[in-house]
């Protein structure tokens, strides 16, 4: 496909600036101005590009437990730009003593999203620490996730491309309740074998178990949250606010839906190959 018409691209000091403005924080229960910064144009874009190491700025969508994680952080060290997950961020916070850390243990314990002023702000203070270390690209998963934040984002920088990954939500239901997380070095690891037969047209999926090494096996925890009836009151709310932003990004023609085959093995080739990406000189250096 040709090339995406370009505008310059904003830094991270003006995108953290300008999200921080538009959202007017000052408390967390204060009003927010909502007007999105006319101070960029935009071409219309095509939805893929030759893309260039250090000067994307992609988003990752999906339901939680798709693996977004997994794929951003694999495109992050393949092509050289820091992953931002918002769902990290938030367990950082979670896991700190800031003002925030009670407010979110409750909404995360409930299966509930958490705010779009906790989220921005937190999003916010990410950027601004990227800032300070030289960052330059990025790609962000887990934002945007509701319609206004993907009008504020899409009025302070130009997104390339929005990575929506798709997989069968009985699949994503073994995923989650399978997730597993080693306590000392915070990696995820996967106890699920899941074996789905094709039926009604739709093919057969098969994802191996991600098991832990031998110094991480004995300290790995289920998040608190991993629960079927959280996992599935997590996935009726994604549903029910992710076609509003899909359909804001498809109309932008900047939309790539990608369903996953499998596990790891089959899938990322094949998402490398819908990303116009040649993996054969970085295979290794992203396995």
């Amino acid at each position: 496909m040709a090339a995406l018409s370009r505008i310059p691209k904003t830094s991270i000091k003006s995108l953290s600036s300008c999200i921080s403005r538009s959202f007017s924080i000052t408390t967390l229960n204060s009003e927010i101005d909502l007007k999105v910064p006319s101070f960029l144009s935009h071409n219309s874009l095509l939805l893929r590009q030759e893309p260039k190491e250090g000067n994307i700025q992609w988003v990752f969508l999906g339901c939680p437990g798709v693996g977004k994680g997994t794929y951003a952080s694999r495109l992050s060290n393949f092509l050289g730009v820091p992953h931002i997950a918002t769902g990290d961020l938030v367990r950082e916070e979670l896991n700190s003593s800031g003002p925030l850390a009670s407010q979110l243990k409750e909404t995360v314990n409930q299966g509930k999203l958490v705010s779009d002023e906790i989220i921005i702000s937190l999003l916010s203070k990410r950027l601004q620490a990227g800032e300070a270390k030289g960052e330059s690209g990025f790609i962000l998963d887990g934002f945007p996730r509701t319609i206004r934040q993907a009008e504020i984002l899409e009025g302070v920088t130009d997104i390339d491309l929005v990575v929506n990954l798709k997989l069968r939500e009985e699949a994503l239901l073994a995923k989650c309740l399978g997730r597993r997380i080693c306590v000392e070095c915070g990696r995820n690891y996967n106890i699920a074998c899941i074996d789905i037969k094709g039926e009604n047209g739709n093919p057969g999926i098969y994802m191996d178990p991600l098991p832990a090494p031998p110094q991480c096996a004995p300290k790995l925890i289920q998040r608190a949250d991993d629960t079927e009836e959280v996992v599935k009151e997590r996935l009726r709310i994604y549903y029910e606010m992710s076609q509003p932003v899909e359909d804001f990004y498809r109309s932008r023609g900047k939309l790539l839906e990608f369903d996953l085959p499998g596990g790891i093995p089959e899938s990322w080739p094949k998402l490398l190959e819908a990303l116009n990406l040649d993996h054969e000189d970085k295979c290794s250096a992203a396995a």
